[in-house]
């Protein structure tokens, strides 16, 4: 996704080989635009399949797996960090560990809104470790749903997420796909040309 691409390229801060910043404009101040046309193309990506509801875990991926949702006509879901004292006790759930904030946490769904008849599309916006999606696939399969596949807006491919993934069986599409980076460039793994340096366009 050349959209997606360049805006990191232009606005990306990469702090070191494994820690990108996009706050600017995916996950903390939000490009609605770019934000509804990466839901258009998870939609495009996963035509193929007939999904009846988009699944992500809060906070990060909700924009993403909204814009799906609205592209494919149907619901999203999200998955909670902190079980709140509204949800029922009929929950599924699952342990994530994360890198960035360095703590594991449960993350639970209501069984109410998952269940056998669901197909589901997983949306995320990162693809590192995996450890947030194979907790979401986990939850899923437990529900007895069908797994459409998991959809990726950056992936860092250089991590172990996309092998934990497929190991599980998952189909497994990413937007963006770092091959590599460091600060002040970033080399994505379909690019024919070499590694393009931070804040500069061809």
């Amino acid at each position: 996704m050349d959209m997606l691409k360049q805006r990191i390229r232009q606005e990306g801060q990469i702090l070191s080989d494994k820690v990108l910043k996009v706050d600017s404009f995916l996950n903390h101040q939000v490009d609605t635009e770019l934000a509804l046309a990466i839901g258009r193309e998870f939609a495009r990506l996963f035509a193929d399949k007939p999904v009846t509801k988009v699944l992500t875990v809060e906070a990060s991926g909700i924009q993403f797996a909204m814009a799906t949702g609205i592209a494919l006509g149907v619901p999203f879901l999200y998955a909670k960090k902190k079980k709140a004292v509204t949800l029922a006790e009929n929950v599924y759930s699952a342990p994530v560990h994360s890198f960035t904030r360095q703590e594991t946490y449960q993350i639970s769904i209501s069984q109410k809104y998952l269940g056998p008849a669901d197909k589901v599309l997983i949306v995320d916006d990162f693809l590192a470790t995996g450890a947030a999606l194979a907790g979401l696939v986990q939850i899923v399969r437990e529900a007895g749903a069908e797994l459409a596949g998991v959809g990726c807006v950056v992936e860092k491919s250089f991590q172990e997420g996309r092998g934990l993934l497929e190991g599980m069986g998952v189909r497994v599409h990413s937007l963006a796909r770092i091959a590599s980076m460091a600060p002040g460039e970033v080399h994505f793994m379909d690019d024919e040309r070499t590694v393009q340096p931070i804040g500069e366009t061809k």
